[in-house]
């Protein structure tokens, strides 16, 4: 499938979507729709954020465990374990949302 097809297929109504965030109660968020209306362009630009936060701490972090490279104190490190962990755990869940809006091989075939 071309970029623009696999990006129709993947925002067009094939259950309800994952959001990038959770309830207050931590519990996740879906929301159903075609993929074209203002949640939907609001998730996906969150997940741009959470990506793009995710890729500056990564760079962040082997920056500071390169070798040669000041060490940093107990409580920066845990720090930076914590913020790597929440950086994971947004890359998992946008993997997972857009996962589940991928149609199955045969769903496509089916649809061709």
């Amino acid at each position: 499938m071309r970029r623009r097809e696999l990006y129709d297929a993947a925002s067009g109504g094939g259950g309800p979507r994952l959001l990038p965030w959770a309830s207050p109660e931590g519990k996740p968020c879906y929301l159903s729709s075609d993929g074209r209306g203002y949640l939907s362009t609001l998730a996906d630009r969150i997940e741009t954020v959470q990506l793009s936060m995710g890729q500056e701490l990564l760079e962040y972090a082997r920056d500071a465990t390169a070798p040669g490279a000041k060490a940093l104190s107990a409580s920066e490190y845990r720090w930076l374990a914590c913020r790597l962990a929440e950086a994971l755990a947004d890359a998992l869940r946008v993997a997972d949302s857009r996962g589940q809006r991928i149609p199955d091989q045969e769903e496509a075939a089916e649809g061709a």
